[in-house]
């Protein structure tokens, strides 16, 4: 069976080149122009993987994201973007992005990283979660990225969700940073290991009231998770 991309990009030279060469590789490939009909597009052909220019007319990147994210929370998103600054990235990481690819970029480096969220999203498919996982005070819905404490619940993010799973799943313990890297990033960048370093903030302040839950960084090591 084929796999599904749906990919979104304005630019029709540059949209045609990577559908042929997608389709030459046996990929399925729907291409749209226009943000718009993205989502429609999405609730229509349930692709396995997106591509998402992140300047589009009528509806960027980020919002075709987050919407996408509402109806799936785990199917594999890639940006596709002319920006450089750090906050644009974080930015697309933070509307529901797994990876990004800079322009000009080479088809090769294009399927590489299509092959590899697949092959994540694939394994954590077969790891099966918990439907409740106490970590001190707090329950976590891995399936539902939910974290409830009493009668709050808060909404994670795909990668906020999976970075406290394998945080709880050496919980007492010393996670490895490039292991983390590797298994939600695909690789273990610069960039990468900046955005962990946002992720990580987000999770000691999610998980503030309770003050026996600690995240202590073991520099130049990875993180030791203090949780019962």
């Amino acid at each position: 069976m084929k796999i599904k991309v749906l990919y979104v990009e304005d630019e029709p030279f540059l949209g045609r080149i990577v559908k042929e060469s997608l389709e030459s590789r046996d990929f399925e490939v729907t291409m749209l122009e226009d943000g718009r009909s993205a989502v429609k597009a999405f609730t229509e052909i349930r692709p396995d993987i997106c591509i998402l220019d992140i300047m589009l007319p009528s509806k960027d990147g980020y919002s075709i994201a987050r919407e996408i994210r509402q109806q799936k929370a785990s199917v594999p998103i890639i940006f596709v973007t002319a920006k450089t600054q750090t906050e644009d990235l974080l930015k697309g990481f933070a509307s529901g992005g797994n990876d990004y690819i800079r322009k000009p970029f080479s088809m090769e480096e294009l399927i590489v990283r299509i092959n590899n969220l697949l092959l994540i999203t694939q394994n954590q498919k077969n790891t099966a979660p918990q439907e409740f996982i106490p970590i001190g005070k707090y329950q976590f819905n891995p399936s539902r990225f939910e974290l409830r404490i009493g009668e709050q619940v808060r909404k994670l993010s795909h990668r906020e969700a999976n970075l406290l799973i394998l945080l709880a799943e050496n919980r007492n313990g010393t996670t490895v940073r490039k292991d983390i890297l590797m298994k939600l990033w695909g690789d273990d960048s610069f960039f990468n290991s900046r955005n962990l370093d946002v992720y990580v903030t987000k999770l000691r302040d999610y998980l503030k009231d309770d003050p026996a839950i600690e995240i202590i960084t073991i520099k130049g090591v990875g993180y030791h998770f203090v949780a019962s």
